[in-house]
C-alpha cells in the first residue's frame, strides 16, 4: 500500500479526495490540517490527521519525517478570491509559504515521493475568446491576488522540478462544486439561500453578484478522481488542466437551482458580491489530462447542483444550525 499525505484534508476537495482514496482501498492515508481533523466524520473510516501550521518549516519537517509519504497531495490553501482582495499578502503567504516549506524539505531530506500541487484557472486571467478553450501553454496573466498566489505555486513547483529534480505534478483546477463546499462559493451560496428560504429562515429573496460570467464547473467527485489519476499517470514536471471542458454562466447555474426550489423566490443583485475585475469567460482545454489518464467527467452539471441543494436542505434542518 502506498503511503499518502493530504494537506488541507479538512477542506472541500481534501475531504472528498480522502474519501475517494479510502474507497480505492490501496492507500495508507494521512492528513494534515490547521484544525487537526475537524469535520471528517463523513469518511467511511477515520484517518490520522496531524494539526500542523505548514508555514512553519520545522512543523513541515516533523510532519514529513513522521509520515514518510510516497505521495503528497498539497491542497492546503486560502481558496477564496474575494478574501484575497481583502488580504492580498495574507493570501500569498498562506498559499506560497507552505508549498515552499514542503519543497525545501523534500529536497533537503532527499525524500523519494511524488508531490501534486493544485493551482487554479485563475492563473490564466482574462483569456481572449479566440484563445479558448485555454490550454496549459497559455501565458499566466492573473487578474486578482488569488490568481497571483496560485501562479507562484505553479511556478515554484516547476522550479524545484527543474533545479532539484523533484517529482512534481502541477494541476490547474477549474471551478468545482459539490456537497460540503463553503457558502463563500457561488453554487453553495445560492443553494444555502434557497434551502433557508424553503425552511422559512429568511425572506424569499436570493442575493447574487455578477450573473453573466461563464465558468467551467466540474463535480468535486470527478475532480479528485482526476487528481488521483494524475498522481499515478502524470508526467513529472508537467501541468494539467482539470475541468469539464464546458462553460456555464452563473445565470444558468442560478436558474437550474431555482427550478429545483419548492417556493417562489425573487432575485436581487448585491453590489458587495461583485469583484473589482472579473474574467467574462473561461473554459478548459482538457486534452492533455484525457490523453494522459483517460479521465472523463461522470456527473452532469445539473446533477452536481441537485447534490449541492440536497446537502444544504439537510444542513439547514440540523439542530443548532444558524442561518447565514
Amino acid at each position: 500500500m502506498k503511503r499518502v499525505l493530504i494537506t488541507g484534508v479538512t477542506g472541500f476537495a481534501g475531504g472528498h479526495l480522502a474519501a475517494h482514496l479510502i474507497e480505492e482501498g490501496n492507500f495508507d492515508i494521512y492528513g494534515a490540517a490547521l484544525d487537526g481533523g475537524h469535520g471528517l466524520d463523513f469518511l467511511p473510516r477515520p484517518i490520522p490527521v496531524t494539526r500542523a501550521n505548514l508555514q512553519d518549516l520545522q512543523a513541515v519537517e516533523a510532519l514529513l519525517d513522521e509520515v514518510r509519504p510516497q505521495h503528497i497531495y498539497h491542497l492546503a490553501a486560502q481558496a477564496n478570491v474575494p478574501a484575497a482582495w481583502e488580504d492580498p499578502w495574507g493570501t500569498f503567504e498562506n498559499n506560497v509559504h507552505p508549498e515552499l516549506n514542503i519543497l525545501r524539505t523534500i529536497a533537503r531530506r532527499k525524500l523519494r515521493c511524488r508531490l501534486l500541487v493544485v493551482a487554479s484557472n485563475e492563473i490564466y486571467g482574462a483569456v481572449p475568446p479566440e484563445h479558448l478553450p485555454v490550454n496549459e501553454d497559455a501565458p499566466l496573466r492573473p487578474i486578482n491576488p488569488y490568481g497571483v498566489s496560485k501562479a507562484a505555486q505553479d511556478l515554484l513547483a516547476l522550479q524545484y522540478h527543474l533545479s532539484h529534480g523533484l517529482d512534481v505534478i502541477r494541476v490547474r483546477a477549474f471551478n468545482h462544486l459539490g456537497p460540503r463546499q463553503s457558502p463563500q462559493f457561488v453554487a453553495a451560496s445560492f443553494a444555502r439561500q434557497i434551502a433557508e428560504i424553503e425552511a422559512g429562515m429568511r425572506a424569499p429573496v436570493l442575493y447574487v453578484g455578477n450573473l453573466e460570467a461563464q465558468r467551467d464547473f466540474t463535480d468535486v467527485v470527478d475532480v479528485v478522481r482526476a487528481y488521483a489519476l494524475l498522481m499515478e499517470k502524470g508526467e513529472s514536471g508537467q501541468a494539467y488542466n482539470v475541468g469539464s471542458g464546458r462553460a456555464h454562466s452563473i445565470r444558468e447555474l442560478l436558474n437550474v437551482l431555482l427550478s429545483m426550489s419548492t417556493v417562489s423566490i425573487r432575485v436581487e443583485v448585491d453590489p458587495q458580491r461583485t469583484r473589482p475585475v472579473d474574467a467574462p469567460l473561461i473554459v478548459a482545454d482538457i486534452t492533455r489530462l484525457q490523453r494522459t489518464t483517460g479521465w472523463q467527467p461522470t456527473i452532469s452539471f445539473e446533477e452536481s447542483l441537485r447534490r449541492v441543494l440536497a446537502y444544504w436542505r439537510t444542513t439547514v434542518r440540523q439542530p443548532g444550525y444558524r442561518p447565514g
